[in-house]
């Protein structure tokens, strides 16, 4: 334990920082990306038409691969601090054509059944802790357990 302690004190954990940020961002982005496609990209393009976007077939395709080889990317750490930048576009596009109608608070509890809860649609707040996360990544780089450091033989 306190070795444990002696490094999360440290002066330098950067790293690990990178590191959590990396992977738990990834995952997100890569379970939103593969729900998406398991439920069909025609869906996603059908909410997309609602919302007057252009090419929503195109559109909505090019936002599962984003999410998905993205997330992957960032999971790994593979050239992270251009991977967030298509990432932070995909949580601004959806906070401000979808979620900011909704106003802050990503859980709002509007009943409770036999069965447990019942939620209302999400706030733009996930997107706002999204967004944060990657503009931390953006500024620190992946880290030292990364693809990057691997490939350019530097601890970033």
């Amino acid at each position: 334990m306190r070795h444990f302690l002696s490094v999360v004190a440290g002066k330098n954990n950067r790293h690990l920082a990178t590191l959590i940020l990396r992977l738990v961002i990834g995952f997100g982005f890569m379970a939103h990306g593969w729900a998406k496609l398991d439920r069909g990209p025609a869906g996603l393009a059908h909410l997309l038409m609602h919302l007057h976007i252009p090419f929503p077939f195109e559109m909505a395709w090019a936002a599962i691969l984003t999410e998905l080889i993205g997330g992957a990317a960032l999971f790994i750490g593979f050239y992270t601090r251009i991977v967030v930048f298509p990432l932070i576009g995909t949580m601004l596009f959806a906070m401000f054509s979808i979620h900011l109608h909704y106003g802050f608070s990503s859980v709002k509890t509007i009943g409770l059944t036999a069965d447990g809860p019942v939620f209302g649609p999400p706030g733009y707040e996930i997107n706002l802790v999204y967004i944060a996360g990657l503009a931390a990544l953006g500024l620190l780089g992946s880290g030292r357990w990364s693809a990057d450091a691997v490939l350019h033989k530097r601890p970033d």
